[in-house]
């Protein structure tokens, strides 16, 4: 959970509700091959930078410490910049005609003096960017707790897959992970051995982890999956449906009307699930790439799992394979493979936090 509603979480609304409107004028565009060959030019220490989501149609400028967030929109319409997560300009906005990106002259002006080649020096004001401060790594199941069991005959002998180990070992890896790799970031296992924390637990637990004002915090719940259909196989991602209603915001913090906290609340339920949603796309990025070509990818999806429907904070649930399926089952007791899930998850989860943190806790997916 944030400590905080962010300031980006109205930007995020500005993107994803209000939109663009239309402009009275039209004039030069340029593609993105044209505009990164422009960037080329930026001194070596500026390290410019694109990332782009075709899922949001929404991208990121980057280069010395600066950053421009945008959506595409249409053509002729003006759109919404977001400079350093601070500015917001209303110019004539990016959009797509006939598959290709396409930049009006006055949006890449701004680029040009927001990034280089001589971008003013950065802001000095009160205003703290959010940072991630904690991740929470749950194993499912545990102690009493089985999950999901796999048994299966292969020459001869007997191999029975117990859900509750694979998660455990995936969960520890990745802990040791991310431990090492992030040593700024709280690292919380829900469990470290065969315990059972029962859903409220692990839920109470995640909630309770204390933050400081500007920073938030993500919650990664690592299963297995079982089907009677002994052929079906693969990982799949979860986030919570964004129909979903929850309070996940402490109404005792705010002495303001009830509509305003309602309004509060709502927000921050949006920006948790567009988060939720870029973490998922972030891990099956890193899975497809890491671990596609032996086992299939399911792709992400919404659902109601008790875990993300009551952690108040942007939260995933991940289902490294089918236990009932012999060739997962085999992949999963195999410790080399899962330490490859481990590695994937930690950086799809680093991916993530780079991104959100570059954008000071306003996000364009990647």
């Amino acid at each position: 959970m944030r400590n905080e509603v962010s300031h980006g979480m109205i930007y995020l609304l500005l993107f994803f509700v209000v939109g663009f409107g239309s402009a009275q004028t039209t004039e030069k565009t340029f593609s993105l091959e044209e505009v990164l060959k422009g960037m080329a030019s930026f001194r070596e220490d500026a390290n410019p930078e694109f990332r782009w989501d075709p899922f949001f149609q929404s991208g990121v400028f980057s280069a010395s410490g600066h950053y421009v967030v945008f959506r595409a929109g249409m053509p002729g319409e003006t759109g919404i910049a977001l400079i350093d997560g601070r500015e917001v300009l209303n110019i004539p906005g990016p959009y797509i005609e006939k598959g290709i990106l396409r930049f009006p002259e006055a949006f890449l002006s701004v680029v040009r003096q927001t990034l280089g080649p001589s971008p003013p020096p950065p802001v000095q004001n009160d205003y703290a960017p959010f940072r991630i401060a904690a991740i929470i790594v749950d194993p499912g199941h545990g102690g009493k707790d089985t999950g999901a069991i796999g048994t299966h005959r292969i020459n001869g002998k007997t191999l029975r897959v117990l859900e509750k180990d694979v998660t455990l070992k995936v969960s520890q890896n990745l802990y040791t992970r991310l431990s090492q790799g992030l040593p700024d970031k709280q690292v919380v296992l829900t469990r470290n051995n065969d315990t059972y924390p029962s859903l409220e637990n692990r839920v109470a637990s995640a909630n309770s982890v204390p933050l400081k004002n500007n920073e938030a915090i993500i919650f990664v719940s690592i299963h297995a999956n079982a089907s009677f259909n002994k052929t079906a196989r693969g990982y799949e991602i979860w986030y919570l449906s964004p129909e979903v209603r929850r309070t996940v915001i402490d109404k005792d913090k705010y002495d303001e009307p009830s509509e305003v906290i309602s309004i509060r609340n709502t927000m921050l339920e949006e920006e948790f699930t567009t988060e939720s949603i870029m973490i998922a796309q972030s891990i099956l990025k890193r899975f497809d790439e890491t671990i596609g070509k032996a086992i299939p990818s399911r792709g992400i999806k919404p659902e109601e799992w008790f875990v993300v429907r009551n952690t108040r904070m942007p939260s995933v649930l991940v289902e490294l394979g089918f236990v009932t399926n012999e060739a997962d089952a085999l992949l999963m007791t195999d410790d080399a493979y899962l330490k490859n899930f481990s590695e994937a998850l930690y950086k799809g989860i680093v991916d993530f936090i780079t991104l959100f943190e570059q954008t000071g806790g306003f996000i364009a997916i990647e």
